[in-house]
């Protein structure tokens, strides 16, 4: 009776505990969090709100005066609210240094961020040692919305990075930030990566538009690393680096309807970069478009002695035009002299109904590691035309090594040799 008893109350308190997580993630229910940051870009965000202005905290909207301690007062005063609070960026140029608005709140979940307005850097400011521009971190449960621009003037900096030297901060920062979305707004010209996005969990990004010249250095668009859950759709990207890059520890990942271009396009790593990497999985791009970008979905692999995985990828529905490689696997990137092997392996990755033209005669590249070749690797429905100028000599083709295919449906350009 005794153990049945103790029995019942262990049966109970895990029951309990499942309600209590249960509770807990019902808080966030995505779709109807998107509905709310459709509201809060127009200002429509019902009763029993608090907004939290800069203008209030002695912001200044003149595109000159410094506003970074303004900001971080409002923000500071919005995320402590005992209530639902709003912190508002309204119409106007504000400049501000390199801020972090770091949690956790105690305000009621989501935090709102309202952004109407163009923000600026500051100018001869530097960020603090691995700090970025504007960074979010340890909050759960945001939304940052509105038909704003983050302006990171990277035109200023690009021309003076030199080759070895730092990166340069990312506009966009999100850490440690779960249950999250973003939506509607523009980075223009950030200096380094327009969003970064490290140890998160639960974020959608939607609707929003991304752009920077296309020789512009290292300014990928959405950058991720350690994060799980994450959706990117219905947006616009175009940028001098890759327009999503997706890095180790990246797991559940959906890019849908976005348009890439100019830009190194969708790209699954470097993988094998650093010590210990935590495998990437769960990677699906889809309905995607692709104009006059470097590649099309690319995994790519340093050769190094650092082992990891790379599986579940699938990559379907795609558009590419006049893309110079629109299907890449690169596991020699970065040191094809190299007579080391990468240690990452490349599995179960499917390409299906991927439609368009190449810039150039070899549209299907699938160099894998001799050391850990690719295994499951599939192409179906696969029907690209030559758009180029030039080779008249050279046949379409596809180009394989240490990965066997399987193929189903059209084939354009035609399989590589079993």
């Amino acid at each position: 009776m005794a153990s049945m008893g103790l029995r019942g109350i262990m049966c109970i308190l895990v029951l309990g505990f499942v309600l209590l997580d249960f509770q807990v993630l019902a808080i966030f229910d995505t779709d109807h969090a998107m509905e709310q940051a459709k509201g809060i870009a127009t200002g429509n965000v019902g009763a029993g709100v608090k907004a939290f202005n800069v203008l209030d905290y002695g912001a200044k909207a003149n595109g000159k005066s410094p506003s970074s301690i303004n900001f971080i007062r409002a923000f500071k005063e919005a995320c402590n609210h005992q209530g639902r609070a709003m912190l508002v960026i309204p119409k106007g140029e504000f400049v501000v240094g390199s801020i972090l608005f770091s949690g956790p709140c105690s305000c009621e979940a989501p935090l709102m961020v309202q952004v109407s307005g163009t923000v600026l850097p500051q100018s001869h400011t530097k960020t603090a040692e691995g700090a970025e521009w504007i960074t979010f971190s340890s909050i759960d449960g945001l939304i940052l919305s509105g038909k704003g621009t983050f302006n990171g003037l990277g035109e200023k900096s690009w021309k003076h990075k030199c080759k070895g030297c730092d990166r340069l901060p990312a506009s966009l920062k999100f850490i440690k930030v779960n249950n999250a979305i973003v939506n509607g707004i523009q980075s223009v010209n950030a200096k380094g990566f327009h969003m970064m996005i490290s140890i998160c969990d639960n974020l959608w990004i939607d609707d929003v538009t991304i752009t920077a010249p296309d020789d512009s250095p290292n300014t990928d668009g959405i950058h991720m690393s350690k994060t799980n859950m994450l959706k990117i759709t219905n947006s616009r990207i175009g940028t001098g680096d890759d327009c999503v890059s997706i890095i180790h520890g990246s797991t559940n990942i959906t890019v849908e309807n976005v348009d890439c271009g100019p830009g190194h396009g969708i790209s699954i790593g470097s993988l094998g970069h650093y010590d210990s990497e935590a495998d990437v999985f769960g990677i699906t791009v889809r309905n995607c478009t692709f104009t006059d970008t470097d590649n099309g979905v690319r995994i790519k692999t340093y050769k190094s002695d650092s082992p990891s995985r790379a599986s579940g990828i699938i990559y379907e529905d795609l558009v590419m035009k006049n893309v110079k490689n629109p299907i890449i696997i690169d596991q020699e990137y970065g040191r094809r002299g190299d007579s080391q092997h990468s240690k990452v392996s490349i599995t179960d990755v499917q390409f299906s109904n991927i439609r368009g033209t190449s810039a150039s005669k070899v549209a299907v590249e699938l160099i894998c590691s001799k050391a850990n070749p690719c295994k499951g690797v599939s192409l179906k429905n696969i029907n690209l035309q030559f758009a180029g100028t030039g080779q008249a000599t050279i046949p379409f083709s596809s180009n394989c090594t240490n990965v066997k295919v399987s193929y189903s449906g059209t084939q354009s350009p035609p399989p590589c040799p079993p």
